[in-house]
């Protein structure tokens, strides 16, 4: 979550595989445009009307996902995805695609119609050659030249924004009411970026055509397989970190349907005798130095604590709850609520921001919500306000919370919550934990980084994961992070990656 202003109530994110649908005409279902052989027959070349609806979208997803890192680790990055866009056919020329390395801490990527792909640095770090980053984005553009975003869209009478809040406002006591999906559509409806998940053909067809595209860039294709190995190992070990009693899903596996099952159909794809090269050392000499997890400009997770080193507050989740770190927003997510922290426009006055929050609930969700007066009170001592408002539905009614807090004289911040009535309390404990921190605390706060290391003799992978920036789980996340098991041997020479300050 950023220092600086942004839209209030809501944010929307592109999930893993989540194609930006585009009109019809520019998602290339109609129009005459030039074609090139592509790996089912003729693609449909890059339109002019495509290349203007991709300019006109790509600053607000950058806006979505925290900016472009800038410098050689980004133009590595670039240098690959256009090596690996131009096998689609939808252009010769790579000069004709934009390829950005994205500030997220989300394991992500994902293409739109004109050109545009796009990965996060977290999820570059879980990669372990080059092969296997050209593998990410020919799977991302392949579902560009097959046209799946208008393939799916003409099928949808509704297009559904799945997003950081998705968690938030699909719990178990909004269900699929009517009341609980109009909440959904309109705190997600942030930057009017609408996104289809893919069927399971569609994303099979994907991994097929990024390894066709790897063999013809003269890349191993087992690529493939091994990074769709390492996102179902890092699936399987976010759901143990965050507790199985949550019941969250992560981001690839939201859009990208069982990672584990298309890793044996990714290898026979493959073949027998692939040949190809992985550019293992080319790739971590380029990756080293990135950070990794929470940039501290956004704020940073630890457990259930949101600290801001740069507005200078922190706040503490429940017990039994978890915090996810957006652009935007942070997420709060258990079995008995869900919230976010965010922002909204602020004039100096309390009652009439809580006011205007739940005024823009209503209107965007064209609901009746009736709030409770707004009380004062003050919170470690910082002024704040709040109000309870209650929503009937079919399986029960719930309550929504607004708590704001005025950090600055222009500046405030507030939780917005969802309980079933009458349980709003759960939420008391975070509430009443808003606090500022001191210079000192700010400036203690330190990015993580990747960091690329050489193995000496007598390592091993306890001693290296050791070495890891985590109190929790170090020997898990080394593994996972280097494509290796608990059995795996390390020899000396061998290159792998850690977590560091």
């Amino acid at each position: 979550m950023p220092a600086s202003s942004f839209p209030a109530k809501r944010a929307a994110t592109l999930l893993m595989g989540a194609a930006l649908a585009l009109p019809a005409c520019a998602a290339g279902t109609s129009g005459s445009t030039a074609s090139a052989q592509g790996s089912t027959g003729a693609v449909q070349a890059i339109s002019t009307q495509e290349k203007q609806e991709g300019a006109k979208y790509h600053p607000q997803l950058l806006a979505e996902f925290g900016g472009a890192v800038q410098g050689p680790q980004a133009n590595y990055v670039a240098s690959v995805g256009k090596k690996i866009s131009v096998q689609s056919g939808l252009s010769n020329a790579q000069s004709d695609f934009t390829v950005t390395l994205l500030n997220s801490s989300v394991d992500n990527a994902f293409a739109i119609p004109g050109g545009y792909v796009y990965t996060t640095r977290q999820l570059v770090a879980l990669m372990n050659n080059e092969a296997e980053l050209a593998g990410v984005l020919g799977h991302e553009v392949g579902h560009v030249a097959a046209r799946h975003s208008a393939k799916r869209q003409s099928n949808a009478t509704k297009n559904q924004i799945i997003g950081v809040l998705g968690a938030v406002l699909s719990g178990v006591f909004l269900g699929n009411s009517q009341v609980g999906q109009l909440l959904q559509q309109g705190f997600m409806q942030g930057s009017q970026l609408l996104t289809l998940k893919f069927s399971r053909t569609q994303e099979n067809e994907a991994d097929r055509l990024g390894i066709e595209y790897l063999r013809r860039a003269g890349y191993d294709p087992r690529a493939m397989s091994t990074v769709l190995a390492s996102l179902a190992a890092q699936n399987a070990l976010s759901v143990r970190l965050l507790g199985a009693q949550e019941n969250r899903v992560p981001e690839w596996a939201s859009t990208h349907p069982d990672p584990a099952s298309r890793v044996s159909t990714a290898l026979r794809l493959a073949g027998a005798n692939p040949g190809g090269v992985l550019n293992r050392d080319v790739f971590l000499n380029n990756v080293s130095g990135l950070i990794y997890g929470d940039d501290p400009k956004e704020g940073i997770v630890e457990g259930r604590t949101f600290t801001h080193p740069v507005e200078r507050f922190a706040f503490q989740a429940p017990q039994g709850f978890f915090l996810v770190n957006g652009t935007r927003a942070v997420s709060i997510s258990g079995q008995t609520g869900k919230g976010q922290f965010t922002i909204a426009q602020f004039n100096g006055d309390l009652d009439t921001y809580v006011r205007s929050v739940f005024a823009g609930i209503a209107k965007d969700n064209q609901v009746q919500l009736a709030p409770a007066a707004v009380q004062r009170t003050t919170v470690n001592g910082i002024p704040a306000a709040f109000s309870v408002a209650r929503v009937a539905q079919s399986s029960g009614a719930i309550d929504v919370t607004v708590f704001a807090y005025q950090m600055e004289a222009n500046k405030a911040f507030h939780f917005m919550t969802l309980t079933q009535a009458g349980r709003s309390g759960v939420f008391d404990s975070m509430f009443g934990s808003m606090r500022r921190i001191s210079a000192s605390e700010a400036g203690s706060i330190r990015p993580r980084k990747l960091t690329v290391v050489t193995a000496r003799s007598g390592d091993t992978v306890q001693s290296l994961a050791s070495r890891m920036a985590y109190t929790d789980a170090p020997l898990d996340r080394f593994l996972v992070l280097n494509g290796l098991n608990a059995n795996s041997r390390i020899v000396a020479g061998q290159r792998v990656k850690l977590v560091t300050y």
